[in-house]
């Protein structure tokens, strides 16, 4: 196998081991919180690629490359996100060339499986929803993408092996590669990170339609100040439910000199609670400490951190 597909789960120059020095470790360390850190997406196409995946995963595998350019640019034209997948392990039989579109905006949620005869059929086949067959159950894909990062290999392979639930898959790079374990739920596209042993607390929950708010790190597709608000509001008034506390509205506090200049911003974001609406006031800063937010990372960064300064039901 050449080294553009290789998968092997370690960093050109490193061990395939979770040793201090990689990102998830040190940022379990660190304290990291995952909260506010779920990505843009809120539609994805799943690819089904069994085998080895490059850093790019779709140019990096054996799907047709003569396709691969044609799929990146529509996903890019209609704001859809990419995302390989394969069984983990011991459900490799079950391997095949599946695709699934999912929407996840709030009231369209849907996944919908069909199975192309030739990867170029991925390029003209409606992604709305129209073909394919409806899945009501939650679909569990873990960030195995081990030529991304490392530690998404290295702790996401065996927890996608062990996961007690019958929909579960490895997929590519997901983002967050700190809070490895990650896993997205879908078709609601809720993130958790640092998910621990075999994943049993968040397959639990969302059997019986919640979240898990311990590991949750907020669902994809909403604004960021929005997830540290609803994570604050779930704490504070426990609407664990996955449609619980929608987003009303948003808006930027003005600050001072000083917070502008150690670039603090605060919102007030308004949620949608179960006896009225739900004011919360967050605040974003940089962490005070800068750190390797990657195992590839080549310098290292300040992440953002969030607080919650107000949570305020509106009677």
């Amino acid at each position: 196998m050449s080294g553009a597909v290789a998968d092997r789960g370690a960093a050109p120059g490193r061990s395939g081991r979770l040793d201090a020095t990689r990102c998830s470790v040190t940022a379990l360390v660190r304290g990291d919180s995952p909260v506010a850190t779920a990505g843009p997406a809120q539609r994805w196409l799943l690819v089904e690629q069994p085998g080895p995946w490059g850093r790019d995963a779709l140019t990096g595998s054996r799907f047709d490359q003569a396709v691969a350019a044609r799929l990146s640019a529509r996903a890019r034209t209609e704001g859809v996100r990419v995302l390989l997948v394969r069984r983990p392990g011991d459900r490799l039989a079950d391997s095949g060339r599946r695709w699934a579109y999912v929407d996840g905006r709030p009231g369209r949620e849907g996944l919908w499986w069909s199975v192309r005869t030739d990867d170029a059929d991925l390029v003209d086949a409606p992604w709305d929803g129209s073909v394919g067959e409806r899945t009501d159950r939650p679909t569990y894909l873990v960030c195995t993408h081990g030529q991304h990062d490392a530690c998404c290999a290295l702790r996401g392979r065996p927890l996608a092996r062990s996961m007690p639930a019958p929909d579960v898959w490895e997929c590519s790079h997901l983002g967050g590669c700190r809070f490895a374990t990650n896993v997205l739920v879908l078709p609601h596209g809720f993130a958790y990170g640092q998910v621990p042993g075999d994943g049993s607390d968040v397959v639990s929950a969302h059997a019986r339609g919640e979240v898990a708010l311990p590991w949750l790190r907020g669902r994809a597709g909403v604004a960021l100040p929005a997830q540290a608000a609803q994570q604050a509001a779930r704490e504070r008034l426990g609407l664990l439910g996955v449609d619980d506390l929608p987003v009303r509205g948003s808006r930027r506090l003005a600050g001072n000199g000083t917070e502008d200049a150690d670039d603090v911003e605060r919102f007030e974001v308004v949620l949608g609670g179960a006896d009225g609406d739900v004011v919360v006031r967050v605040e974003s800063r940089p962490a005070d400490e800068a750190a390797q937010l990657t195992c590839r990372a080549l310098h290292p960064a300040h992440p953002r951190t969030w607080t919650a300064l107000s949570v305020s039901p509106v009677r």
